[in-house]
């Protein structure tokens, strides 16, 4: 069995990282009492989750690291693992590294908005070792300007983990960050550097950029469709690549314009079937779909065909929720059958309830057909 995520931050981590901490401070003058550091956060780390574990270790270095925050921000710089050590045990041995560095990115957060321009040098080099896209969002609410024009320099920076935080810590809904309600509400700020990162030569960085992006079309679909008429055109594959990761959510909302802008706005010129099996079904098993889609024309079709599925909910009420299906092309007067196993399993992010479950299929943004099966629950203990 896999080892629970939380352990990424353990005590032998916490540990080496107080080690190191200890190495460094008489450098700088200052004294790291590890045995005290080490003390307080590890009794206490079995019985929490990872963010939890990452927010004890960053109350304790609050606690233990120097209280001017310059002179704590140059300690930990003195104990990062070096860039030239590849990532392991080997780079571990020589400074921090790793999730602890989540701890360290949440103090910087804490301690450093007094001083912004010392805490963006800092995390410009923790982010080179871990990541700060949850570290330098505070300073984005509360010194926006300044932080901007620093991330506009950072878009040339030769770390593509750099340019990268300029993407990922200013998207407007990062999972497990704290929400921009500033870009949330208007996101123009921030699309001149999305706009110099999309054709970066790093996929890690454009990657960021098509999720940043997505997370625009959640509340400004238009901007990211007139993003698509100036961007597609004249795209590269690389960047065609981003643009279609950037799409993807209102692909499967079927938006009209960005299913033509991908040339698939057009409404099926035939007929489509759909079944599933088994009508049922009970859970922790998988339902199989099957797709049945006949062309009546002389051309070839493109077809984005996705299906939702809507849950049944508590009260009776069903949700519906948008699965990706297939991105496939339909030949003159031609047959195509399609299929797909969905699984019906225990996650969470959803709790399931018994009861009849619709299914509907989505071609071109259209709903075209629909299918149900009934789902059974294993009987409560």
């Amino acid at each position: 069995m896999a080892e629970a995520f939380k352990h990424a931050i353990n005590a032998a981590a916490v540990r080496t990282a107080a080690a190191h901490l200890a190495r460094v401070a008489p450098s700088l003058g200052a004294a790291f009492d590890a045995e005290a550091f080490c003390g307080t956060v590890v009794p206490q780390l079995d019985a929490l989750e990872l963010k939890a574990r990452a927010m004890c270790v960053a109350d304790a270095l609050e606690r233990y690291l120097p209280p001017d925050f310059p002179a704590a921000a140059s300690l930990l710089e003195r104990a990062l693992a070096p860039l030239d050590v590849g990532p392991g045990a080997a780079r571990e041995a020589q400074g921090l590294q790793g999730w602890f560095l989540w701890s360290v990115g949440e103090f910087v957060a804490r301690r450093g908005l007094a001083a912004p321009q010392r805490a963006l040098h800092c995390l410009q080099a923790l982010t080179q070792r871990f990541t700060a896209e949850f570290a330098i969002r505070p300073f984005l609410v509360t010194h926006q300007s300044m932080v901007l024009q620093t991330l506009a320099e950072w878009v040339h920076h030769p770390s593509e983990h750099v340019r990268r935080l300029v993407s990922e810590g200013t998207r407007p809904r990062l999972p497990w960050g704290m929400q921009l309600r500033a870009f949330v509400a208007d996101p123009s700020p921030v699309l001149p550097l999305l706009e110099a990162l999309q054709d970066d030569p790093s996929e890690y960085v454009r990657r960021s950029v098509a999720n940043h992006l997505n997370d625009i079309a959640k509340d400004h679909p238009a901007l990211v469709v007139d993003w698509l008429r100036r961007h597609l055109p004249t795209a590269s594959p690389e960047r065609r690549a981003l643009l279609r990761h950037a799409s993807r959510t209102l692909v499967k909302q079927g938006h009209p314009d960005v299913l033509a802008a991908w040339g698939r706005g057009a409404a099926l010129q035939g007929t489509a079937a759909l079944r599933v099996a088994p009508a049922s079904l009970p859970f922790g098993e998988s339902l199989t779909l099957a797709v049945t889609l006949r062309s009546n024309v002389t051309h070839p079709q493109s077809l984005t065909v996705d299906y939702v599925v809507h849950h049944r909910k508590a009260n009776g009420e069903t949700s519906p929720k948008v699965f990706k299906g297939w991105e496939t092309s339909l030949a003159p007067g031609a047959s195509l059958t399609l299929t797909k196993r969905h699984a019906v399993k225990p996650i969470t992010t959803r709790r399931y309830y018994p009861g009849r479950h619709r299914v509907v299929l989505q071609v071109n943004g259209a709903a075209l057909a629909e299918a149900h099966f009934d789902l059974h629950m294993p009987a409560e203990p």
